[in-house]
């Protein structure tokens, strides 16, 4: 099993940046590739980013490309990280950290078990 705890979530105003974080613990070695989704209100759950970590390319959705940046490290603490700059209103949502053991593809996370319990996100002026 593996353990995932999200925190940095908060309130920022338009233009504003945010630093999420993501602690795993338990069998982190099986982890294939971690990432971060979000979920608004009425929405469905939506991809964010990812990095594999066997060779570390990192992926992105298109509506936050240029903006956020993903990264980590899966060395014996496993750390994941989403830096977010020039936050949008529709940004505003819950960030979920998410692992696979196999795979990468937003389906690969969406059909995992490991994922955590979110972290709230709010862009508001």
């Amino acid at each position: 099993q593996v353990q995932l705890v999200e925190s940095g979530g908060g309130l920022v105003q338009p233009g504003g940046s945010l630093r999420l974080s993501c602690a795993a613990s338990g069998r982190t070695f099986s982890t294939y590739a971690m990432g971060w989704f979000r979920q608004a209100p009425g929405k469905e759950r939506e991809f964010v980013a990812a990095i594999n970590w066997r060779d570390t390319s990192t992926y992105y959705a298109g509506s936050v490309k240029g903006r956020f940046t993903i990264s980590g490290t899966s060395a014996k603490n496993t750390l994941l990280y989403l830096q977010m700059n020039s936050l949008k209103p529709e940004d505003t949502a819950v960030y979920y950290c998410a692992a696979t053991a196999g795979g990468y593809s937003p389906a690969d996370f969406l059909k995992s078990p490991y994922w955590g319990q979110g972290a709230q996100v709010t862009i508001s002026s």
